[in-house]
């Protein structure tokens, strides 16, 4: 629902890797650009282990020339995944319990980017979920929590991003954040999830609530949704080269 008509888009592995496949049910893969860093520009990007191919592409370029195009700042939007943030915005995604599984291209695009959306579970290890009648129910926990009061380390950083005027976005199953002014923000809960329980209770820290705290739409919690394309035709198109509202 972030996507916008005319945005250069980067989808990152993972649960964003999908956001192609919801895009081509929708029957919006026309309206914006869908890329990934290995090269593969335009069409239904590829998920899972298809992960760098593309269904109709518009073209095929080398991995190195798609890192200048974006730290170029030819991107308008971003979709990572998220394993760990924290209450200044930090993302980790490079190292867990001293191990160090390598960052890739993930600096490049989340700060060569003019939004970013972080997307991933709420907690982590044996969540189960379900949905119907448009709600959401937490069927059994995670073992880990995800949103802690330090990451382990610093993949991209929340005051960083905050300083520079970039949009930051943190959605799970059950729960939506925005960076703002510089603190983690609850924007949005899923119909049918206790806040209390469900999200506050999952976390480490205690993180700012909107005044406008909002439900998730129902819609989407349901087996069939079909509104993508309205919300997408019916935001501001992105214009190359200026920051995005």
């Amino acid at each position: 629902m972030e996507l916008m008509p005319g945005a250069v888009v980067n989808l990152g592995y993972g649960i964003p890797d999908g956001i192609g496949s919801v895009a081509a049910q929708e029957d919006v893969v026309e309206l914006f650009t869908l890329t990934t860093e290995v090269g593969a520009i335009g069409g239904e990007p590829g998920s899972g282990l298809d992960f760098g191919t593309s269904t109709n592409a518009e073209a095929f370029i080398e991995h190195q020339a798609t890192f200048d195009w974006y730290d170029g700042r030819g991107l308008d939007l971003a979709f990572l995944g998220l394993a760990q943030a924290d209450k200044e915005g930090n993302v980790n995604v490079s190292r867990f319990s001293g191990r160090a599984v390598g960052i890739g291209g993930f600096i490049n695009v989340a700060n060569g980017t003019k939004a970013v959306v972080y997307c991933g579970s709420f907690t982590a290890g044996g969540l189960k979920v379900a949905t119907g009648d448009g709600e959401l129910r937490v069927v059994q926990e995670g073992k880990q929590k995800k949103f802690l009061e330090h990451v382990e380390e610093i993949s991209f950083s929340g005051p960083y991003a905050a300083g520079s005027g970039q949009r930051v976005l943190y959605v799970t199953e059950r729960a939506v954040f925005e960076l703002r002014d510089g603190n983690m923000t609850l924007v949005e809960i899923a119909p049918g999830v206790d806040l209390e329980r469900d999200v506050l209770g999952q976390m480490d820290f205690a993180p700012a609530v909107a005044a406008d705290l909002a439900l998730m739409p129902t819609e989407i919690f349901c087996e069939h949704w079909g509104k993508l394309r309205a919300i997408v035709e019916g935001r501001t198109p992105a214009v190359p080269g200026q920051p995005q509202t």
